[in-house]
């Protein structure tokens, strides 16, 4: 049996997948409205309204289900209210790369990930190397591009 895995996220990505949820829920009565109106066209073997309208309500309830696994799982994380001083889930973390360029990333759930705002998943391999350091431990990532070094400078909750 699977065990229920906890999703962690912040308030603001938890707001984000309940609108996606509503706005999806809020689609169904549409889509049934298409396929009935599809319907009453006649032979539904070459009804291409039909098939389109059938396929998107397919895509519409596994988009939901989807986020209802997420929504039900969710562990939403507050930073304000965490602290310490070793990296974790919702840590705002400067870091220095190799030429002391510093580089901020939040580590946050995968669903608000967007890296040009420097907010990355816990699963991405930076998060990865940097969940559980301290400030001026050394940290060591594998890219594409080759091996990249950091180091810790600062560890916010914000």
């Amino acid at each position: 049996m699977a065990t229920m895995e906890k999703v962690p996220m912040l308030a603001e990505g938890y707001e984000l997948l309940t609108a996606d949820l509503k706005t999806l829920r809020e689609e169904r009565p549409r889509i049934v409205d298409a396929i009935e109106e599809a319907r009453a066209h006649g032979d539904l073997s070459e009804n291409a309204e039909y098939h389109a309208a059938k396929e998107r309500q397919g895509q519409v309830e596994a988009q939901i289900a989807e986020l209802e696994d997420k929504v039900s799982r969710a562990q939403i994380i507050d930073p304000s209210t965490l602290s310490g001083d070793r990296v974790i889930f919702g840590a705002t973390v400067t870091l220095l790369d190799e030429d002391d360029k510093p580089v901020k990333y939040q580590i946050v759930g995968q669903t608000e990930a967007d890296a040009s705002k420097g907010r990355i998943s816990y699963n991405s391999p930076i998060a990865r190397a940097m969940i559980g350091k301290q400030k001026d431990d050394e940290i060591e990532v594998t890219v594409p591009s080759g091996d990249k070094f950091y180091l810790v400078d600062k560890i916010e909750f914000i």
